[in-house]
């Protein structure tokens, strides 16, 4: 069989899922609660979802799906790609978008709708979803990488960084919407001018805005990540995983196949953090699908070997 037609016949398939898989991981993870490992969450966060802690962050219901959009070598359509994430047991979906998907936003978050997937944030911003945004009351973080003129000293680098995002900070508190600003590289995505960059804002008035850490951007953190995560953490709204070796050899690896994630995630689990956890697509070679099977597989290994130590 061609592989589009295999891709094609995976997107007609996909409400099959892996259920038995699925069940196996909400037993375990509900022994581990049971055990001790992580209390009952009584708070509530957006979409009326519990706060969780502790291994409770890493059940399925508390994940989000992200880089499954342009990244999809099986090209979905809205429909297929609501369809895929309902079948993995995946009911929240972070969207990044091409030019390409623009006359499609809106058929994306009705798909959403129709199966019950939260649509937890939107890449960048656009216009048209923000009209959107509006005429169906949702309120997704909207996550915004910074880029700036690097020349300077720090304190000249924040002001340019602040005064760049104030236009969308603007527009997110009237949208509702807290803004996430985004490491991707370069002076604005060290954690610690994040955590810098936030509180300028919150200064400013703009106190929903936090930051959105990625592990596939943050190699050259690995050693430094239990402090940085505790400077971080009363600003973080999610932290999307991934494989981690030195050097990123490579970028994007599977969770469970990497020598640093396992420990970077027990800091995650043994911290304060209460929010939504990301895992990765980001492979345009890949059906999505794969990619995702492949993270919730290695994050199943990684959850026995955190309640195993």
């Amino acid at each position: 069989m061609a592989g589009t037609e295999k891709a094609e016949s995976r997107c007609r398939l996909e409400a099959d899922g892996a259920h038995r898989s699925r069940r196996r991981f909400v037993r375990q993870l509900a022994a581990i609660t049971c055990a001790g490992w992580a209390a009952p969450g009584t708070c509530q966060r957006a979409g009326g979802m519990p706060r969780r802690s502790g291994l409770e962050l890493l059940q399925r219901d508390n994940l989000v799906a992200w880089c499954i959009v342009p990244f999809d070598a099986a090209r979905r359509s809205p429909e297929q790609r609501a369809a895929m994430l309902e079948a993995l047991g995946l009911r929240r979906c972070a969207y990044d978008w091409r030019d390409e998907h623009v006359p499609t936003f809106e058929r994306e978050i009705i798909a959403y709708r129709q199966r019950d997937i939260e649509f937890l944030a939107f890449w960048g911003e656009h216009e048209q979803a923000f009209r959107l945004f509006q005429k169906y009351r949702l309120h997704p973080q909207i996550w915004k990488m910074v880029a700036i003129d690097e020349q300077g000293t720090d304190e000249e680098k924040l002001t340019r960084a602040t005064e760049t995002l104030l236009p969308l900070a603007r527009k997110c508190q009237t949208l509702g919407c807290s803004l996430g600003i985004y490491n991707h590289g370069g002076w604005a995505g060290h954690p610690l001018h994040m955590v810098a960059l936030v509180e300028a804002l919150h200064r400013r008035g703009f106190r929903d805005v936090g930051i959105i850490f990625n592990f596939h951007h943050g190699h050259e953190y690995i050693r430094q990540w239990p402090d940085l995560l505790q400077r971080m953490l009363p600003y973080l709204l999610c932290i999307n995983l991934n494989g981690m070796n030195d050097n990123a050899m490579p970028k994007i690896l599977p969770l469970g196949e990497g020598k640093h994630e396992v420990e970077m995630i027990r800091a995650i689990v043994q911290s304060s953090y209460a929010g939504p956890i990301g895992i990765l697509d980001h492979r345009p070679d890949t059906d999505a699908r794969i990619a995702l099977e492949a993270n919730l597989a290695g994050l199943e290994q990684i959850v026995h070997r955190l309640h195993a130590s």
